[in-house]
Order: C-alpha cells, then structure tokens, then sequence
C-alpha cells in the first residue's frame, strides 16, 4: 500500500484505483479515504447511471483530463468500483486523496 492509502496500479498510460461511492450527498466532492480506496461523495443517485456519470465528470474535473478518459472497469452497479484513469500518473491519482 501506498504512504497515502490509495492503492493504485499502473498499466499502459493509464493508473487504476479503487474508488468507494456515496450516492445522494449534500454536495459531490472527494471524501478522503475507505479503506484504502478513495471515497468520492456525489449528489447523483443510483438511477439509471447517473451516479457513474457523475463520479467520471468529477474525477476528470479534479485530474485534469477528458471524460473519455475516465472509465469504470469494474462494479457499475455497486458503490465500490474500480476506475481506470488515461494519462495521469500513480502520483496525480494519490495526490486525490489528500
């Protein structure tokens, strides 16, 4: 595990982390860490991949990347996901969690 907690993986130009989904907040932003995946707050509810949607806006706002290059690998019907970032490194994705 990193010094951060974020446990993040590196493959082909891209990092992949683990990300915790809470649905329906008061406001989206990054909440910190669960566990040592990253715990993202969002106003979306669980309807119709809003949440997703949001959750891929949000991590492409705070990295500095296109949406298109925000993917969900893994859990698209679960809070707890897998999330595939294009063109960031392992840093820029730990820097998230602080």
């Amino acid at each position: 595990m990193s010094e951060s907690g974020l446990e993040v993986r590196t493959e082909e130009g891209a990092v992949v982390f683990p990300v915790r989904v809470a649905p329906r907040a008061s406001r989206s932003a990054i909440a910190g860490l669960h566990g040592g995946a990253l715990k993202v707050a969002l106003t979306a509810p669980p309807v119709e991949g809003a949440a997703n949607a949001a959750l891929v806006k949000l991590l492409a706002k705070k990295l500095g990347v296109a949406k298109s290059a925000v993917t969900i690998v893994r859990g698209e019907r679960g809070r707890d996901k897998q999330v595939r970032v294009a063109g960031v490194d392992a840093a820029a994705a730990r820097a998230l969690a602080r």
